[in-house]
């Protein structure tokens, strides 16, 4: 079952308890399910009976109850669903803790993810929504602005974007920073453009300090985007060093070992099946893992092949995972939850370095995990293996993603 599905089958629980009586609302037009929040517990939680309280004249208590036992109730394989729900928990004021029976909501998640790849959490369909955004002539705004219209556009948005004058040609090409028009914005009007901008439309974040070009466009986009609009950005060399200390490397890099592990996994004639995880404990990076095609992590620039490093897969340098910071599939399997979630929050709030700082976080989820994937030693590839392979290649889907909505490559190797 995946969050769709899950959001739809709350929605009949509502319905079927309003036909029968229990509850008088209006039934809401969808429902947001997601991750549990602390004290929570499960595959997915809502305040739905909370939002349904004041208008139901119950207590959120009972109102949860109400929808408790409707979802206990609920027939999967009857309303389509290959999954059903195990087990629904109400913990605090009246928050649906839901856990997922059969494979379980992980298995639902990757597939889901791996059959949109890329587009994971992209709206098809247009929205009929017009954004007109306007940057003034400094690179930060374009840039900002640029990675900004990937983001809304992914989300049925139609787009137009202006600047007040011509961007520098050297910087705008550089840095693959696209703009539709330019001078100020009472003057446009073609294409069905509105003659007025509002200044919540305007793209003006804290200028870039220096010239950023010369970190090359991955690097240079990367230090424009991952700081938030009102913090003053760092152009140094920093963003180009291939070292865990640098976030961008740590995105790359964990995307570049999943389709590694792809290449492995084919040499061993297994592939990609979402299923049970059934993973090894992540106390530790393994230390005899599987070749792969990623660098060491000293080498000096990002954009640079390491010396030495064979054209085939080579064992890698893992980035080193302190025993604090090492997180369960579970936590992984959130964060890929909540891409679609983030997506949405960047196109509200006009803030891509949401989605910058998220990628991070997933990389940073994926890393102790990537190291289990594999088969060691004599183990032969299993169904778990396959099941790993799949998350695996669902975080690399989800970065790969992100990674060009702002602009960014995700390359196959590094």
């Amino acid at each position: 079952m995946t969050p769709v599905e899950l959001s739809r089958t709350v929605l009949r629980a509502v319905r079927r308890a309003v036909d029968d009586g229990e509850l008088d609302v209006v039934v809401p037009a969808d429902v947001k399910v997601t991750p549990p929040g602390p004290g929570g517990c499960g595959d997915y939680a809502t305040n739905l009976a909370l939002q349904l309280a004041g208008p139901a004249g119950q207590p959120p208590l009972r109102v949860a109850e109400i929808l408790r036992t409707r979802l206990l109730h609920c027939d999967g394989i009857s309303d389509g669903i290959r999954d059903g729900i195990s087990d629904v928990v109400v913990t605090g004021p009246g928050f649906l803790n839901i856990s997922l029976q059969g494979e379980g909501g992980h298995a639902s998640l990757v597939r889901e993810i791996l059959d949109a790849g890329e587009r994971y959490g992209h709206v098809e369909r247009p929205t009929g929504q017009l954004v007109q955004l306007h940057a003034p002539h400094e690179v930060r705004a374009v840039v900002v602005m640029d990675a900004l219209a990937r983001v809304l556009r992914s989300q049925g948005a139609l787009v137009r974007t202006n600047c007040a004058s011509r961007p520098e040609p050297e910087w705008a090409q550089v840095l693959d920073a696209h703009v539709d028009t330019h001078g100020t914005p009472a003057h446009l009007s073609a294409h069905g453009t509105i003659a007025h901008l509002n200044a919540q439309d305007t793209v003006r974040p804290v200028p870039a300090p220096s010239d950023p070009t010369p970190l090359g466009r991955d690097a240079a986009r990367w230090a424009l985007l991952h700081p938030a609009a009102h913090d003053r950005p760092r152009i140094t060399a920093d963003h180009l060093v291939q070292r865990e200390s640098n976030p961008l490397f740590r995105v790359r890099y964990a995307c570049a070992r999943t389709r590694a592990l792809s290449r492995n996994a084919a040499d061993l004639g297994f592939r990609a099946e979402p299923g049970h995880l059934e993973s090894p404990a992540l106390d530790t990076p393994a230390l005899d893992t599987p070749a792969l095609d990623t660098p060491a992590l000293d080498t000096p620039a990002l954009d640079t092949p390491a010396r030495d490093v064979p054209a085939r897969d080579t064992p890698a340098q893992d980035i080193a995972v302190p025993p604090t910071a090492v997180q369960t599939p579970k936590a992984l399997l959130n964060t890929l939850a909540a891409h679609p979630r983030t997506l949405q929050a960047v196109a509200a709030h006009h803030a891509p370095d949401r989605l910058a700082r998220h990628l991070v976080t997933v990389a940073d989820a994926a890393l102790p995990f990537l190291v289990t994937v594999l088969p060691r030693g004599a183990e032969k590839p299993s169904a778990a293996h396959r099941a790993r392979l799949a998350l695996a290649e669902a975080v690399g889907a989800v970065l790969a993603g992100g990674l060009s909505l702002l602009g960014i490559d995700a390359p196959e190797h590094l």
